[in-house]
C-alpha cells in the first residue's frame, strides 16, 4: 500500500471555524495528503463564518457553543447522517485531533470494522482548568483524555518533549513524532519594516518585547504581564508588541498600560508584524509544539520561553535564546533584559534561530503522518 491508496476520515473538534496552530497544522496535512493522491474527509463542527475556507471535504457534526467561550464549540455526536457518510467513504485509517464526544464515537465505529485509529496531540487541555480556579478537576480530564488515547492505536506528537510527557502520563506505548513546519514565504527575517514599526510608536533603536497568539488566559497572559511589571520596575528599556486578539484582550490592555495592540493579523501582515518585532517572549505552558515560536525564530528574533513542552525542543538556551522555569516572572525578566540592553546579542541569538528553523521542512514532517498510517494499516492487516 502507498499513500496514494489512504482514506482517512480525520475529525477535528475546530477545524476551520477558529484559526490556531492546530488547525493550521491539520489543513496543511489534509493539502499535502491529498496532493500525493489520498482521499480525505474531515468531519467537523462548523458555523456561517468560519475564519477561513477548509482544505478538502468538510462535513458537519452536531455542536453547541461552549458557555463563556462562545467562539468555541463541542462536538457532541456522530449523527446518523455522519455516520451514514462514513459507511459510504470507507475509510482504511481514523484520525483524530482532540478527546472530545465525536472522537469517541469515531473511536468506536473504526474499533467495530477493524480499522486502526491516529490520535494527533495539539495541546495540553489537561492544564487547562488551572487556568479558571479549576485546578481540582485537572487530574479528573488527564484520567479522563488517558482512558481515550490508550484505546487509540497510536499517538503522534509535535515534539519530544511532549512524547516524554505523553509517556511519563502513560496515555499510550505507540507514540511518534508530528513536528511542525514554517511557511518562509511569511515568516522571515527580510519582512521587518521599519516604517511599520513607526507608524506603532516603536523607535528604530526601541527593542520591542513580542507577544504573538490568542488573548485567552491559557496562554500564560498573567505571567507575560507580571514580567513586563518586573522589567518596568528595574528600568529596563523597552516596548511591548501584542500580535493577536481574543476573549482576554480587555484584561491584558489593563494589565499592560502603554502596550502596543496590534491586533489579529494573518498572512503576510503577521509575518511582517512578528518579523518587526525584536525578542519574543513565549511563557505558555500548554502548547505541544508552540508554532509561534518557530515562526518567531524564522523571523529572526529571539525566543525567551518557558522551559516546557515545546519551546523545550525549539529554543537552545543560550544559543537561539532561553528557556526558564515556568510562572517565574522574575526570571523571566532576568532572560529578557539582556536582549533589551545588547544589540549584538538580539542579533547573534536571532541569527541562529532562523538558521535552526530552516531543518523544519512540511512536506518531509506530513509524510511522516501519512508513514504512521501505512504502518498501521499494514499491522491491522
Amino acid at each position: 500500500m502507498q499513500t496514494a491508496d489512504l482514506r482517512i476520515a480525520l475529525f477535528s473538534g475546530n477545524y476551520n471555524y477558529v484559526r490556531d496552530g492546530a488547525n493550521q497544522a491539520l489543513n496543511r496535512l489534509v493539502g499535502y495528503l491529498l496532493g500525493q493522491g489520498a482521499a480525505v474527509r474531515v468531519y467537523s463542527p462548523t458555523v456561517a463564518e468560519p475564519a477561513f475556507a477548509p482544505t478538502g471535504d468538510l462535513v458537519s457534526v452536531p455542536s453547541v457553543a461552549i458557555p463563556g467561550r462562545s467562539e468555541y464549540r463541542i462536538p457532541l455526536a456522530l449523527s446518523r447522517a455522519n455516520r451514514a457518510d462514513l459507511e459510504r467513504f470507507a475509510p482504511n485509517v481514523v484520525h483524530t485531533s482532540s478527546p472530545d464526544f465525536v472522537a469517541q464515537g469515531a473511536l468506536r465505529w473504526a474499533h467495530r470494522r477493524g480499522i486502526p485509529v491516529l490520535a494527533s496531540v495539539h495541546t495540553r487541555f489537561e492544564t487547562y482548568p488551572r487556568y479558571y480556579g479549576l485546578g481540582v478537576i485537572e487530574p479528573m480530564l488527564e484520567a479522563y483524555i488517558r482512558n481515550y488515547y490508550r484505546r487509540c492505536d497510536a499517538l503522534v506528537a509535535p515534539s519530544q518533549s511532549m512524547i516524554d510527557t505523553l509517556r511519563a502520563q502513560r496515555m499510550n506505548d505507540d507514540i511518534s513524532l508530528w513536528t511542525r513546519g514554517v511557511d518562509r514565504t511569511v515568516f522571515a527575517s527580510d519582512k521587518r519594516d521599519l516604517a511599520w514599526r513607526r507608524a506603532r510608536g516603536i523607535a528604530d533603536d526601541d527593542a520591542a518585547v513580542v507577544f504573538l497568539g490568542r488573548l485567552v488566559m491559557e496562554k500564560g497572559l498573567d505571567v507575560f504581564s507580571e514580567t513586563i511589571a518586573e522589567l518596568r520596575q528595574r528600568n529596563v528599556p523597552h516596548k511591548v508588541l501584542v500580535i493577536g486578539d481574543g476573549p482576554a484582550r480587555g484584561w491584558f490592555e489593563r494589565a499592560l498600560p502603554g502596550g502596543i495592540f496590534a491586533g489579529f493579523q494573518t498572512g503576510a501582515d503577521l509575518g511582517r508584524a512578528l518579523a518587526s518585532g525584536d525578542v519574543f517572549f513565549n511563557p505558555s505552558i500548554t502548547e505541544t509544539f508552540g508554532n509561534v515560536t518557530l515562526e518567531a525564530m524564522a523571523c529572526g528574533l529571539p525566543v525567551v520561553a518557558a522551559g516546557a513542552t515545546g519551546s523545550a525542543n525549539l529554543v537552545q538556551d543560550g544559543e537561539t535564546g532561553r528557556l526558564v522555569p515556568s510562572g517565574d516572572a522574575a526570571a523571566f525578566a532576568d532572560a529578557i533584559a539582556p536582549y533589551c540592553t545588547d544589540p549584538g546579542l538580539r542579533a547573534r541569538h536571532g541569527a541562529a534561530g532562523e538558521a535552526r528553523s530552516l531543518d523544519f521542512d512540511w512536506d518531509a514532517i506530513n509524510q511522516a503522518v501519512a508513514d504512521t498510517y501505512l504502518r498501521l494499516i499494514a499491522s491491522k492487516a
